[in-house]
Parts: structure tokens; C-alpha cells; sequence
């Protein structure tokens, strides 16, 4: 069984094969949590694929929503994207320095939600490509700057609002890409101050099951993704929002759904941060 839309994916043969294509721009959107202590500009700055512009999601943000990286405004993000040499015509390619490239398909999530189609993620990201011994650079690029068309696309983004509707509504399905503990209410938070447990209604489906970890963590077969989301009974003809804990590794989960025909997966954008950080939203153990 084949993907049903695999242009989100490519290889790390097709980009060694492509990157020096003109119309081909690369990504490097390495994040890591603030637990970690790794600085993921100082890392790209030491090594990154060669052509690649440093893309920082805590940057690229809502500068004045206190919430982690939240969604920036349509002017904001063509303002920064189009300093990095990334606009209308570009077939973009995005990496990161993680195994399963959750901040990766947050950042092909940011380019679908401003209008953006002709994004892809480098299957197996950065770990893959250095397995390999393909080659890697220290020069940061200096791209010219390129018109990027920002259009809003509100079928993509879930606001709490949205989400308080739905457990009454339950229009939407939603799926909770956390670790199963934290799902279940047993396991600690990655943030300080959240309370436990998931929303009610919600289904979990952990973000790292829909990877291979003995192959760089290479997105799974279509017929696997297929049965893992089958697995919890999702329903691919109906609307489905992902969260996580702050937005990004439920990009993985809108991914792997687009890649197996649904295109219009949503994220809640303010996540668990957002959810388990006030006292007056619904929580079930």
C-alpha cells in the first residue's frame, strides 16, 4: 500500500539529487525543549545541510501570547520567511536534528496554514542524512530575499473555544499525541504548573508510534499508519484535531494522516500549555 499523498515526504536520496535545484529551498527547524539545555541555532551554526536557513519556531511566534510558539500572524510570518529566502514558487524542504522530526512537520504544518503547499519533510531528518555520510556545512547562507503570499487557512488551526464546543458537539475527533502516561494522567508534564490528564473525549494516539525507531525514525508504511489510526477507531472521512503538549509534536500526527489521505488534519494550536495550565477547563484522569 503506497501513501496517498506522498509529495509531504522525500527522501534523503531525492534531496541529495535535488537540493541544488533552483526552485528547491531547505529547512533546518531544529527545537529542542528547554530541559534539554541545547541550543539548536548554536547547532545548525556548527553543522547543517548544506543551503539550509535556520527556521526558529520560538521566534517565528506570537510574540505576545505567553503561550510557546504560538501560530504568528499572516504579516509576521511572511516577513521572516521572506527574509530567509522562502516565498511563492519555492518547493521546500524541512529537517530537523531530532529522530522524528516532530518540529519539522510543525514547520510544514506553519507553511500549509499560510497557504503554502509545496512543502515536504526530509524523511528520517538530520539523523538519517548523517548516517549516510551525506554532506553537511558550517556557512549560513545569505538568500536573496523572495515575496511570500500569505493566506490564512482557518481549516488547519483549533482554538480552546473550539475545542470546549466539541466535547458537547464532538464534531471534531480529537487525538492527543502525547506518551500514553501523560495521556492517562500518571506520567510528569515536560512544563512546569500543568495539571493532568487529557481532554475529555480525546484519544490518544503517541506521536513516536507512528515512527520507525530502528530506521532513523523514518515515517511508517502507509498500510501501518492506516492500522494505527484504525487501532482507536478514527474515522478518516470525519474532521480531526491533533494536540500535544505545546503544538508541535501533534504535527507528526497531522502528517502522517495527510500522508494517508487526510488532508485537512487540524492542530490545537495552545495544546496542553494552553488546556492543563487553567483551572476552568474540563479534564478527565
Amino acid at each position: 500500500m503506497t501513501y496517498t499523498n506522498p509529495e509531504a515526504l522525500v527522501s534523503t536520496e531525492w534531496l541529495a539529487d535535488h537540493m541544488s535545484a533552483p526552485d528547491v529551498r531547505i529547512v533546518d527547524a531544529s527545537y529542542h525543549l528547554p530541559a534539554t539545555n541545547r541550543d539548536p541555532r548554536a547547532e545548525y551554526e556548527e553543522s547543517h545541510i548544506p543551503g539550509a536557513v535556520f527556521f526558529d519556531i520560538s521566534d517565528i511566534c506570537d510574540e505576545n501570547n505567553d503561550l510557546p510558539h504560538m501560530l504568528p500572524s499572516p504579516e509576521k510570518f511572511a516577513s521572516r520567511v521572506r527574509k530567509l529566502g522562502l516565498g511563492d514558487g519555492n518547493s521546500i524542504v524541512v529537517y530537523d536534528a531530532n529522530g522524528g522530526f516532530s518540529a519539522a512537520a510543525r514547520v510544514w504544518w506553519m507553511f500549509r496554514v499560510f497557504g503554502h503547499v509545496d512543502v515536504a519533510v526530509l524523511d528520517g531528518s538530520l539523523p538519517k542524512w548523517l548516517a549516510e555520510g551525506r554532506p553537511t556545512d558550517d556557512r549560513e547562507p545569505a538568500p536573496s530575499p523572495r515575496h511570500f503570499t500569505a493566506q490564512l487557512n482557518h481549516i488547519l488551526v483549533r482554538d480552546m473555544g473550539h475545542l470546549l464546543d466539541n466535547i458537547v458537539g464532538k464534531r471534531d475527533q480529537v487525538l492527543d499525541a502525547r506518551p500514553a502516561d501523560r495521556y492517562a494522567g500518571t506520567g510528569e508534564e515536560t512544563r512546569p504548573n500543568l495539571r493532568k490528564g487529557h481532554i475529555p473525549g480525546s484519544l490518544n494516539m503517541p506521536f513516536s508510534g507512528l515512527m520507525d525507531p530502528t530506521a532513523h525514525f523514518v515515517m511508517r508504511p502507509a498500510d501501518e499508519l492506516q492500522a494505527s489510526f484504525g487501532s482507536i477507531d478514527v474515522d478518516l472521512r470525519r474532521p480531526v484535531v491533533a494536540l500535544c503538549g505545546s503544538g508541535v509534536t501533534a504535527a507528526v500526527l497531522a502528517l502522517s494522516l495527510y500522508l494517508i489521505g487526510h488532508k485537512h488534519a487540524a492542530i490545537y494550536d495552545g495544546s496542553w500549555s494552553e488546556w492543563g495550565g487553567r483551572d476552568d477547563t474540563p479534564i478527565d484522569p
